[in-house]
């Protein structure tokens, strides 16, 4: 095997690695459940970290502007939130709420 051929290969062994490893950081995040509806006022931050594009630290900032402002009033409020721009809001739309409930304990 000529040494080009080899480094191609080893290269591509790395990468599809790489690739699997990020799948696997990836999976080790539960999306929000199918049809599960997430309440921006009652939650946690560990249940507002399972949505899509939200990890833990935006989680908590969602939490703090809650606890700031006294609840979320409607949904767009979550543009208000550092992060968390149209784009995102867009995609999280339809897996929040801000129904009736009081606000979880600060986690």
């Amino acid at each position: 095997m000529s040494r080009a051929l080899l480094a191609t290969v080893i290269a591509f062994v790395l990468c599809a690695g790489g690739a699997s490893v990020s799948a696997q950081k990836a999976a080790a995040k539960p999306p929000a459940a199918a049809g599960a509806v997430v309440n921006l006022n009652t939650a946690t931050a560990t249940q507002i970290a399972t949505l899509p594009g939200i990890g833990e630290k935006a989680a908590q900032r969602i939490i703090e502007y809650r606890e700031k402002n006294g609840g979320f009033k409607k949904i767009e409020e979550l543009m208000n939130v550092k992060g968390i721009g149209e784009k995102s809001f867009l995609k999280l739309k339809p897996l929040v709420t801000v129904g009736e409930g009081k606000p979880a304990a600060h986690q």
